[in-house]
Formats: C-alpha cells, structure tokens, sequence
C-alpha cells in the first residue's frame, strides 16, 4: 500500500471508530431496558429496570411502580423510597400465577388511576408484565382482544401454564 494510501485508510479507520465510540455514548439508555414497551400515556411495561432506568422514566414522568417478582424485593423498594416512587410487589409465581394476583394487580392500577401520574409494571423479562397488562387492557380498558395481544406476543409467547392463566382469568372476568 503506498503511503497516500495508508493514510487515507488510518483517517477512514479512525473516524469510523470514533463515530462508533459517539454512536455508543449517545444511545438511549432505555435501550438497554428488557422489553420495555409504552402501552399508553399512563402506562409501560419492561424486564427488570436497573436505578439508570428508574430515574430516566421518573424524569419522564413515571409516578408507580408495580413489581410482578416473587422473593425478597427490598432493594428495589428502598431504591424506589430514595427516589420517591410508590412502590407495590405484588409475587407472582412463575409456575403457579393466580386470579388473585390478578385482581390484587387491577386493584393498584385503578388506585393508580385515580392519583394520576404514569405506571410502570415490570418483572423479571416483561413476561409476567406482558401477560398482566394485556389482561388489564382487555378486561378492564376495553382494548380491543387482538391488539392488545398483539402488544403481548410482540414481547413473548405465554407458555402452557400462561396460556392456560389467560384464559382463566378471561372466563373469571367473562370475556368471551
């Protein structure tokens, strides 16, 4: 390679790098949020948030937080205190979900309602998340089945045991 050329290369190669290196430092970082989807102007749902997260959607308006994860949740409750977020973990069992988590879900999002603000349910990958919302969309906003399920599918397929809650909890509240 001749000289002029080597050159021509280096400048090529270098801003190539460093347009790569601003690509990064600029990204969203709800990027990084494990399907995180905005289902209306009241309420998102994603996989678990890290405090990055957390403070970005405050800033933009996130009011609650509803945490589908079972086990011992005080870290996230205590980081939610510090940054002044209601907070409320209803455990879901991954293997044994049930209408009264359910219920107790439809609950705090029509309290929530009530308060104003924006509602974030999460759990560990949005999968509990995804199935609780579309439910909540179809049984209790009257969005239409196929697409609030397509919102869902978007994020997973429910397996055996999800598919079998969602149509349990579409007969206790009578959706036909």
């Amino acid at each position: 390679m001749k000289s002029w050329q080597t050159l021509i290369f280096l400048c090529v190669l270098t801003a190539s790098i460093h347009a790569q290196e601003a690509h990064n430092v600029t990204q969203d970082p709800l990027s990084t949020l494990k399907n995180y989807t905005v289902l209306s102007n009241t309420s998102m749902s994603a996989g678990l948030p890290e405090r990055v997260h957390f403070e970005l959607l405050k800033a933009s308006g996130l009011t609650h937080v509803i945490d589908l994860i079972p086990d011992d949740r005080t870290e996230e409750r205590m980081l939610l205190e510090e940054l002044n977020l209601n907070y409320l973990n209803i455990p879901v069992d991954w293997e044994n979900p049930t209408i009264e988590n359910f219920q107790s879900y439809v609950a705090q999002m029509q309290i929530n309602t009530q308060e104003g603000g924006v509602t974030l349910t999460h759990c560990r990958l949005n999968w509990r998340g995804a199935v609780f919302s579309y439910l909540y969309q179809v049984t209790q906003l009257g969005i239409p089945e196929p697409e609030a399920k397509q919102t869902m599918l978007n994020i997973w397929q429910p397996n055996e045991v999800w598919q079998s809650y969602i149509e349990d909890v579409l007969a206790h509240y009578e959706f036909k």
